[in-house]
């Protein structure tokens, strides 16, 4: 249909979220650092089960100019193992007392699907809910979010990190994904949410070719009007494509998230912060 067709791909709108109280805008796009409290993730130099190592990571994207982290402490790769919501908490909990004491400048993120894992983010302080399954797994995570009044991402996947893999059956990828996200974000608006980030999310229950078909016509989604998260760093569509393996996967990383600035993305969240940021940079000074 002809109103998919967007002609206008430039960072050309400001977004304005009410985090805790606080109005940020996001008047260009913005790096969010992943730190993985996990023992098994995808790819196995984000692993950062101990405390050390997750304060140098926390320290190091900071540094290299992230305006967000992203802690997340359940796998959520394709087969990983299901953990509880006790278990979750214990491992973000020390890594997010870090980053909130150590920079309250930051904005934080949680990942997490379980409604008490975000309660507990929020009762300490944190900015942001991350929700890979969009409100699926757990319903009791919308009025969470919503009485905290906090941004939300919502994600589109199917089923569970531990079968979603079998659920990656499409007609056609982008209808289907817009309108399961569209019936999400309805809900997520009815519980009282107000400001909602959309993430397509490339790498659940789909395919590499799903991901790249699903990818080059990221441009739809502005029909949501909201922001857009992008997270493809060093995932299979990357790695798949090209026969390597994810920690060879940084340069195909640039150049997707650079197509993704150029399709309208308002944040880029990554593994490599510092190779993001200049990213950002360089496409910045091309637009003005």
């Amino acid at each position: 249909m002809e109103f998919l067709r967007f002609e206008n791909t430039n960072f050309s709108r400001e977004w304005q979220l009410n985090t805790r109280g606080k109005l940020f805008t996001i008047s260009t796009p913005q790096v969010m650092g992943i730190v993985n409290c996990t023992p098994d993730s995808f790819y196995k130099h984000s692993r950062k089960s101990d405390l050390d190592d997750q304060r140098l990571l926390i320290d190091l994207h900071v540094k290299n100019g992230a305006t967000w982290l992203d802690l997340g402490g359940y796998s959520t790769r394709p087969g990983a193992e299901h953990i509880s919501e006790k278990d979750e908490i214990e491992r973000i909990k020390s890594a997010l007392a870090y980053a909130l004491e150590t920079y309250p400048e930051i904005k934080l993120s949680v990942d997490t699907f379980q409604a008490e894992v975000a309660n507990y983010a929020l009762e300490q302080g944190a900015h942001l809910i991350n929700d890979i399954s969009g409100g699926l797994i757990d319903s009791d995570l919308f009025s969470v979010v919503a009485a905290f009044q906090v941004p939300y991402v919502l994600m589109h996947m199917r089923g569970t990190p531990q079968n979603m893999s079998d659920l990656n059956h499409y007609e056609n990828i982008l209808w289907e994904t817009i309108y399961e996200l569209g019936v999400q974000k309805e809900k997520a608006i009815q519980a009282g949410i107000k400001d909602i980030i959309i993430d397509p999310g490339f790498g659940f229950a789909k395919n590499s070719e799903q991901n790249l078909q699903l990818f080059s016509k990221m441009e739809a989604f502005h029909l949501f009007d909201c922001p857009i998260l992008v997270g493809i760093s060093r995932k299979s569509m990357i790695y798949k494509t090209l026969g390597i393996g994810a920690e060879d996967s940084l340069n195909g990383t640039t150049v997707l998230n650079t197509l993704a600035l150029e399709k309208g993305a308002s944040i880029l969240r990554v593994h490599d912060v510092k190779e993001a940021a200049e990213t950002v940079k360089l496409w910045g000074k091309t637009r003005k």
